[in-house]
């Protein structure tokens, strides 16, 4: 009985990462690398025990609060924004060029201003990650506005449809994939802003434990923050995936 193309796709990419981590583990033991700067799967293993026995659960609680808040306020903000820029001519040649700017703008580069505004409480973090996410909804948001069917627009102004008829039924339900699209680039940008954030001044959080981990050289503590990050990172995405797969019938046909 011969396997289908995804199982086969699963097996091959199982076999690679099981042949990398085990390359990984043997690697420093053989002694061709040295394991002060590259650990090895069961060292990392160890200190992420050490770590969660001491209280690593409050900084991983710490840092998807922040994460949660930032990146719910860029949905909120982004998709608003995204449509009126979309839809209204005016407020795009008004706004348009800002946004090109501070979306073209290192946004690192703001955190010491950021931290000088709201301080080194929850605010500053919820400002990092908010400013790594909002741009990328807002400008596919935007992009997904100017891509309404002009036939089924032209259709709906001739059944006299007022404009919250029209954005509900054509112009929201034709951005939606734009939407997921634009968050799952946001998510990446978003935990560089929660890690940049909590490096640069926070008691808490796991770029506060990453950052206090590299400062003394303790590589596998560093290890473990980031395979925390990614993972977190694509859980999110493969959820967005599947959400975004729900919502593709929504999407106005002729």
């Amino acid at each position: 009985m011969t396997s289908s193309p995804k199982s086969r796709k699963g097996l091959l990419s199982s076999l690679t990462m099981a042949v990398c981590l085990l390359l990984w583990e043997w690697l420093p033991r053989a002694g061709w690398v040295d394991p002060f700067f590259t650990s090895s799967p069961s060292r990392i293993v160890h200190a992420a025990a050490w770590l969660f026995a001491r209280g690593l659960w409050q900084d991983i609680a710490v840092s998807l609060n922040e994460f949660g808040l930032g990146m719910l306020l860029a949905i909120v903000l982004g998709v608003l924004a995204g449509v009126l820029l979309g839809w209204y001519r005016t407020l795009d040649a008004m706004f348009e060029p800002f946004v090109t700017m501070f979306n073209a703008m290192p946004r690192v580069a703001l955190l010491p201003l950021i931290i000088m505004w709201l301080g080194i409480g929850i605010a500053s973090k919820i400002a990092a990650v908010f400013l790594g996410a909002f741009f990328p909804i807002a400008i596919t948001v935007m992009a997904g506005v100017r891509t309404v069917d002009p036939d089924l627009l032209r259709c709906a102004r001739s059944f006299c449809a007022t404009d919250w008829q029209v954005f509900r039924t054509l112009v929201l339900p034709t951005c939606v994939p734009y939407l997921f699209a634009g968050m799952h680039l946001a998510v990446g940008r978003a935990l560089v802003g929660v890690v940049i954030g909590e490096m640069l001044a926070s008691q808490a959080g796991v770029g506060h434990m990453i950052n206090q981990a590299s400062t003394t050289f303790q590589t596998d503590k560093v290890f473990v923050g980031v395979i925390l990050l990614t993972g977190f990172g694509c859980i999110l995405t493969a959820a967005l995936k599947q959400v975004g797969k729900g919502f593709e019938t929504w999407r106005p046909q002729k």
